[in-house]
């Protein structure tokens, strides 16, 4: 992950919470919300 010092600070909190605290459930639902909303970025800039 050479470009994770160039992300911005809520990414870089976000992937510190998947690693460190969150609970099975949390990561359900942030998968489901990460994948989602990058398929719908992917989908847009395709157009």
């Amino acid at each position: 992950m050479n470009g994770f010092k160039f992300m911005p600070k809520c990414i870089k909190k976000a992937i510190r919470y998947i690693y460190q605290d969150a609970p099975y459930d949390d990561l359900i639902e942030i998968r489901a919300l990460v994948n989602s909303a990058i398929e719908k970025r992917l989908k847009e800039d395709k157009k």
